[in-house]
């Protein structure tokens, strides 16, 4: 059972806008339930009746699909607070599968309980309906670092995407990050092998663009590396002038 206590979910939501007291009480029935998973364990598959979505509440997990020849190809990266099958609500069966990249935690929610968030909640069903929107841009500026970008330009974009989701949720982070992947999933993520992310990575510790401790990774030189790969943080704001009060 999780020891976290704190919804990630309302502190990712409200880092864009005020919560009044219903929309914390809507988000708070999505967490009612949790379920604990174990590293490389699968959540649900491609295919599988999509009746539930699921609130990240502790550990990281992505979404992939297999090719027809085996190999597979990480979709989306997922940490405390995203919510897992958005992406596929219109869809009665689940177009991906999801695995946990360690242990964690989710919480699952029936698709029907947004039902009462769009009736009774617009702010907060415009604030949900922006960050998927967002999201699905972030997937577009993914698509292009995978087909324009070299093995180093593909790394920083990935690492300056990661880093930047995860100070949604901690406004204090530094350039360094817990970095629970292992270079199988990062090479599926960005289309590259695992050797040659492994050469990739000794390449810019050699030159100083990032340095590893263990499970840490820090960004040595993060503006340089924004620049080199022209990154737009899609994350930092929201335009939410529009929103409903």
């Amino acid at each position: 059972m999780s020891t976290q206590s704190k919804s990630c979910l309302v502190e990712k939501l409200s880092y864009y806008v005020d919560l009044d007291d219903i929309a914390e009480k809507h988000l708070a029935a999505l967490e009612e339930h949790e379920r604990n998973y174990y590293r490389h364990q699968e959540v649900y598959s491609e295919g599988d009746e999509l009746q539930y979505l699921h609130v990240v509440k502790e550990g990281w997990f992505y979404s992939y699909t297999d090719m027809p020849d085996g190999r597979r190809q990480i979709i989306r990266v997922l940490h405390p607070g995203d919510i897992i099958g958005f992406p596929d609500i219109s869809f009665e069966e689940a177009t991906c599968n999801v695995r946990a990249s360690e242990d964690g935690c989710l919480c699952p929610f029936p698709k029907s309980k947004l039902d009462v968030i769009f009736r009774e909640s617009p702010k907060l069903t415009a604030l949900m309906f922006s960050i998927a929107n967002r999201d699905h841009a972030c997937v577009i500026d993914t698509l292009r670092a995978m087909g324009r970008m070299d093995a180093r330009e593909r790394l920083s974009y990935f690492f300056l995407d990661i880093i930047a989701r995860l100070r949604v949720t901690n406004k204090a982070m530094s350039n360094t990050i817990r970095m629970p992947m292992n270079q199988h999933e990062i090479g599926d993520a960005l289309g590259l092998t695992h050797t040659y992310v492994s050469k990739t990575i000794r390449e810019m510790e050699d030159a100083g663009l990032i340095s590893r401790n263990g499970a840490t990774l820090t960004l040595g030189y993060e503006d340089k590396l924004r620049d080199m790969v022209d990154f737009s943080d899609r994350y930092a704001t929201l335009d939410t002038s529009w929103f409903p009060s």
